[in-house]
């Protein structure tokens, strides 16, 4: 058996690729292996650490106060809080995001009208917290119907926002089609293109820049509002350059408010850790579903290889270290049918009632089993078995593969696979030394 590399991460989501530039930053050689393009592109771009608590009143004010009270299978009882902090100072060297001032969660917008409590933002949104006591106007457009700007504002009036906010709904400057991808919407703001002004005089087509364009749009509906917020588009590229035109031309602050996928956010955060990757020499490869593994030992007790289907062909990429950062029930990490819960990589054990009926509660907005399912590890993040021993001795899980806890509830997902994976890179990298 040749080893290629000290760590194989597989899954190239948030937990896996913090594993993997923590991995390579302690000094292994990494690969990641995903099937698909990275899920930050699905991802909101803020970085959640513990929103509510599981089974509690919220939101929580302090995470790191909470993280003690946490139940002791919950995944960040495993790393501690000096574990939440390592992964949010990786974040933030990478990323560059707000928050990082505090241990307070801020309280974001989002695109439905409701109020999240997060830890890290983008600097996109800092305009448009809710503790900013500045009148707001919501501005969506025709084409972009993920985002309703008169009902986001009436749901945070609903909401009880320290502010008063309305919405107004216009078209997106130049001629786009009507199903104009928003990455299309936002290049030409990036880029920004000239675009037919929307007042010129009849018969005569004149054009100006898109930024422009925009502003003159949006100025009728500002009113005496201090701050507007647009759904998250304003920019791939060059979002901080197309806030400040746009500030400058309105003559009021300007804030992206996040959006469901695809989006963009998620996408500029995704451009950053592959620059960071980059920079580490970690090997990227995607394309191919991992499907199985190959072990020795005594027991068995040991990952050799992880074996990728490739054109019909089986290729199996040796390593030291493996850590598995596939995701959960939603992301494919967890495999479920009228047999049971299962890992379908390792086969590692994810505890889960026998009778299907006892994973859910009656009441739909109830305390669900099944949303924290998941593979249970030992206190050095290796997979084990029922009575707590590790499955193998050179694996470790990060991110939502993990049991223990309901990301969405809680609102912990991203701190959850910054921690974890975090931990599980540099043990992965420190155990091949």
């Amino acid at each position: 058996m040749a080893i290629e590399d000290d760590v194989v991460v597989v899954g190239g989501g948030l937990a896996g690729l913090t594993a993997a530039l923590a991995a390579a930053r302690d000094g292994a050689q990494v690969r990641v292996i995903s099937h698909k393009e990275s899920t930050l592109r699905q991802a909101s771009g803020l970085v959640d650490v513990l929103g509510y608590p599981p089974g509690g009143e919220g939101p929580v004010v302090d995470p790191f106060d909470a993280i003690p009270d946490l139940p002791d299978e919950h995944p960040y009882r495993r790393v501690g809080v000096e574990g939440v902090r390592e992964g949010l100072a990786l974040f933030d060297d990478v990323a560059g995001y707000a928050g990082d001032h505090t241990d307070r969660n801020a309280l974001v917008p989002t695109f439905g009208g409701t109020v999240k409590p997060t830890a890290r933002y983008p600097d996109s949104v800092v305009a448009g917290l809710a503790s900013d006591r500045r009148d707001a106007v919501l501005v969506g457009f025709e084409t972009v119907v993920d985002f309703d700007a008169a009902l986001a504002a009436d749901h945070l009036e609903a909401a009880g926002v320290p502010f008063a906010v309305r919405g107004a709904t216009t078209r997106f400057p130049g001629g786009f089609r009507a199903d104009a991808a928003v990455t299309r919407l936002a290049r030409a703001l990036d880029e920004n293109e000239r675009v037919e002004r929307a007042d010129g005089p009849a018969g005569v087509s004149t054009t100006v820049p898109a930024r422009e364009a925009l502003a003159e749009r949006v100025k009728p509906h500002l009113g005496d509002a201090g701050r507007v917020g647009f759904p998250a588009m304003l920019g791939l590229d060059h979002p901080d350059e197309v806030r400040a035109d746009l500030r400058s031309l309105l003559g009021a602050d300007v804030f992206e408010v996040p959006m469901a996928p695809p989006s963009l956010p998620g996408m500029r955060l995704q451009s950053r850790f592959e620059a960071a990757l980059r920079e580490a020499d970690v090997a990227l490869t995607s394309g191919n579903p991992v499907v199985d593994h190959e072990r020795s030992g005594e027991s068995g007790d040991r990952v050799d290889a992880v074996v990728v289907e490739r054109n019909g062909a089986r290729v199996p990429h040796y390593a030291d270290q493996f850590v598995l950062a596939t995701g959960g029930l939603v992301g494919k990490g967890i495999d479920s049918d009228r047999s049971g819960v299962r890992e379908p990589i390792f086969d590692c054990r994810v505890a889960a009632p026998d009778d299907r009926y006892d994973w859910f509660d009656e009441d739909a907005f109830g305390d669900h089993p099944f949303a924290r399912f998941g593979v249970e590890t030992d206190d050095d993040l290796r997979p084990a078995d029922a009575d707590g021993d590790p499955t193998f001795d050179n694996l470790r899980a990060a991110g939502a593969v993990l049991g223990g806890y309901d990301f969405a509830a809680e609102k912990s997902g991203s701190g959850v696979s910054l921690s974890t994976g975090v931990v599980a890179g540099r043990r992965a990298s420190e155990a091949t030394r």
